[in-house]
């Protein structure tokens, strides 16, 4: 009879670390950032534990592996996005990138797709069946809570310019990523290739400026004009002169699942 509970025991903590993300998350949505922290910490206190109590009571089992999973991402993927979501929101946007605010806070949620491919990558990678290559996402859920928690009131301030934080994706492109894949080939396509289309995006700009005017004159046919114009006169050129500029095309050789 005990052996029927004990084995229960990892999947119900492992479910209380899923509550305790879903609270976050709605504490996050609604700009609460300390609460929104607290329960990520709450979280990654029962992620530790449900894992050392499977070890312990030796109830290990395919459900509890992808509950697992899936309660990471909510906690730790789901609920920093929903954070850098509001907090994006409250942000101030120079009048010369004002036009941007109303898209920039969804591309917080680039949080959460990516954890998720970690956590994934993480299950299938049989080099870290023992330990971490990279950044785990507890880790990284707990640096975007204390930052948006101790740094809150400078970062909604205009001393704060969203293009710092393009700044700081140019200077720690390596350290991001390294969350995902650390082949040193691939390693230094990638910070080159980050480094392009970062710079890319103050021609992304000219585009959603024109897109989103015409949108809000009621002229959709401009508006589309703008789209096309980009992909047209921006994207398929470079598919085309990368390859041939630093060897930046697509080397299948680089790639390992």
């Amino acid at each position: 009879m005990a052996n029927i509970f004990t084995k229960y025991i990892p999947n119900t903590v492992t479910c209380l670390n899923l509550f305790s993300g879903c609270i976050a998350c709605v504490m996050a949505f609604e700009a609460r950032y300390e609460l929104a922290f607290i329960f990520i910490i709450l979280s990654a206190v029962f992620d530790f534990f449900d894992g050392m109590l499977a070890r312990l009571l030796n109830a290990h089992s395919p459900i509890g592996k992808d509950l697992d999973s899936l309660a990471d991402d909510i906690s730790f993927g789901a609920a920093p996005a929903f954070i850098i979501f509001s907090l994006f929101k409250e942000m101030h946007y120079p009048a010369n990138i004002e036009f941007i605010a109303p898209y920039m806070p969804y591309a917080a949620f680039l949080i959460a797709v990516f954890s998720g491919l970690r956590l994934a990558k993480f299950n299938n990678d049989t080099r870290q069946t023992t330990s971490f290559i990279g950044l785990p996402v507890p880790a990284n859920a707990l640096f975007w809570g204390s930052l948006i928690v101790g740094a809150h009131d400078f970062l909604i301030t205009p001393a704060c310019h969203p293009v710092y934080i393009l700044i700081l994706v140019m200077l720690f492109s390596k350290p991001l990523i390294l969350l995902f894949n650390d082949n040193p080939a691939l390693m230094n396509v990638t910070v080159t290739s980050m480094h392009i289309y970062f710079q890319g995006f103050f021609m992304m700009s000219f585009q959603f400026a024109g897109q989103s005017t015409f949108t809000a004159l009621g002229r959709s046919k401009q508006a589309v004009f703008f789209s096309l114009f980009r992909k047209v006169v921006i994207v398929i050129p470079l598919i085309y002169i990368l390859p041939h500029i630093g060897n930046l095309g697509v080397n299948l050789s680089l790639i390992h699942i």
